[in-house]
């Protein structure tokens, strides 16, 4: 936990560790230790959820007033998440993927670049450097749709190292891919105070860039 008070919680979520309990999933999730946390009359409410292969930080309200006013700035000015990539390839310069997705059928979890069916989506990349065979990107999200930094990243030719989906998995990060949510800043919903919290890269993601 980074920041919490009466409203709100900021999460740094390891990887890999699922936001929520499912039928797919069986291990214990985020969801299940912060009920274990705060006891059975808990509920957990994610503003943002991450992938169970991406780390970094996410934001929860703590009640139901919270929740809705903080959704209402979602996607807005007041709510701004950030991402730190690792993609394969020499990636340069800076540009916005905005390219809708949709869902590839109903048998799989894979997302793809539709631009007839697809719901937009909107990605601001800025390259941080390129380390070898693999680039650093700053992403900045403007629409939050389901994989979208791993579909655009792909879409450019340049997926996120390690992502078993849309790329190629790698041994060196197990049960992960080289995407770490490292920015959050938000407006509060209750004093108007503006909270931002960083997360550094993850080691085991530095050491990809060595």
């Amino acid at each position: 936990v980074r920041y919490e008070d009466d409203a709100l919680m900021i999460l740094n979520k390891p990887a890999p560790l699922a936001c929520q309990s499912s039928s797919r999933n069986a291990a214990p999730a985020l969801e299940n230790f912060l009920m274990a946390k705060y006891g059975d009359g808990f509920v957990f409410r994610p503003l943002n959820r991450l992938d169970k292969g991406t780390s970094g930080l996410m934001c929860a309200a703590k009640n139901a007033h919270a929740y809705q006013l903080m959704q209402r700035t979602l996607h807005t000015g007041d709510y701004l998440r950030q991402y730190l990539a690792v993609v394969c390839g020499r990636l340069e310069g800076s540009g916005v993927v905005d390219a809708p997705i949709a869902k590839e059928d109903a048998a799989t979890v894979r997302r793809v670049v539709d631009f007839e069916k697809g719901k937009p989506a909107v990605t601001r990349w800025e390259s941080q450097g390129v380390f070898g065979e693999y680039s650093l990107v700053r992403l900045t999200l403007e629409t939050g749709r389901t994989h979208q930094i791993r579909v655009h990243m792909a879409h450019l030719g340049h997926p996120v190292a390690g992502d078993f989906l849309y790329g190629t998995e790698l041994a060196c990060l197990p049960g992960r891919f080289a995407l770490h949510s490292a920015r959050i800043r938000l407006t509060h919903p209750m004093t108007g105070e503006v909270l931002e919290i960083t997360s550094p890269l993850p080691e085991e993601l530095q050491n990809l860039l060595q």
